[in-house]
């Protein structure tokens, strides 16, 4: 094993569980205000996951008062504490971009049963 993909090996976190595209999950991230650092809870849709190694990201996207909110979380950052499936859905698209159009009833999925 090279020196990088050792350094690489150390950086990435074993914690997280598995993830899918479609899951709906909830992402405890750090925020530092001031002195102060609380955790901050991010609820949403996986529409996109790169995989990379210790660069692997995630796509979340919610909907706020009405408005469309994305964010990408580096997966092995420090700053996401911990990341929960809340459901999972049934999806037949390895990106789900197209859910960024879709409003009210059209935006659902079909659940996945769980076994």
């Amino acid at each position: 094993m090279s020196v990088i993909n050792r350094l690489d090996a150390r950086e990435m976190r074993n914690d997280l569980p598995e993830i899918g595209i479609g899951d709906t999950v909830k992402v405890h991230v750090k925020v530092k205000e001031g002195e102060k650092e609380r955790v901050q809870i991010f609820e949403g849709m996986v529409i996109a996951l790169k995989h990379g190694g210790p660069a692997a990201t995630m796509t979340v996207r919610k909907t706020s008062f009405g408005q469309g909110v994305e964010r990408i979380f580096p997966l092995h950052a420090r700053t996401v504490e911990k990341v929960e499936v809340v459901r999972s859905h049934h999806v037949r698209r390895a990106k789900l971009y197209f859910m960024r159009e879709r409003k009210g009833k059209a935006a659902r999925l079909k659940e996945k049963r769980r076994a």
